[in-house]
């Protein structure tokens, strides 16, 4: 999918019933330039302040991302936008006044039927201190994961045992220890030592490991 500049009205697509009037206010108060881009590794979402002689604000959000995701993480990038608008370049990129910053801006979104139950109680846990990603929060990471499309079919690495055969980018695998955040896993084709994240959502190679129960990929409160 190309890059392209994304007119709002096509955000309600993308976003959980009842959230979509609440975020355009911040595009009717702010110039913004919105891209939905396809997925990116390394990152959701991304924000840059206005260059020199421009007057909006970037954000871009990866358009792959289920409803719920795609919501916290554009919540997290205008978080950037307020921040900066606040105190310009003098602060921290996900220091204290970004965590306040988004604070303010998502708990509006939290006990109003917008997420499911399960997931207002993760997210109000990760306001307590929120990370710089919600990648770097394994109860929030999984907990939005599971209304994946494909979730259904994937298991994380921390949830299967050691000895277990799992495929990861059309690799084939092994489990050999968990670690605290990491797993120490070994490409059976190369005999090479990896260290795979634990939150890493991978297929398992075999059919007789039983797939953790997961809740459903939809619906609302």
């Amino acid at each position: 999918m190309a890059k392209q500049e994304s007119p709002f009205d096509t955000l309600r697509q993308y976003m959980p019933n009842g959230s979509f009037d609440a975020v355009m206010v911040y595009f009717e108060k702010h110039s913004i330039h919105l891209t939905l881009t396809e997925t990116r590794k390394t990152r959701l979402g991304d924000y840059r302040s206005p260059a020199p002689g421009q007057h909006f604000h970037k954000i871009s959000v990866n358009a792959t991302l289920n409803q719920y995701s795609f919501l916290v993480t554009l919540l997290h990038e205008i978080a950037h936008l307020t921040t900066y608008v606040a105190f310009k370049n003098k602060v921290a990129p996900h220091g204290a006044e970004w965590k306040a910053e988004f604070k303010n801006v998502l708990e509006p979104f939290i006990g109003k039927k917008i997420f499911p139950k399960e997931l207002d109680t993760v997210l109000r846990a990760y306001l307590k201190n929120p990370a710089a990603s919600t990648c770097a929060d394994p109860n929030l990471f999984k907990a939005l994961r599971r209304y994946d499309p494909r979730a259904a079919s994937l298991v994380h690495v921390d949830e299967i045992p050691d000895g277990a055969k799992f495929e990861l980018e059309g690799r084939l695998f092994e489990k050999i220890s968990q670690l605290r955040t990491r797993a120490r896993c070994k490409d059976l084709k190369t005999g090479r030592l990896y260290f795979v994240q634990g939150v890493a959502l991978v297929t398992l190679a075999s059919g007789k490991l039983k797939m953790p129960v997961r809740v459903g990929t939809g619906g609302q409160n």
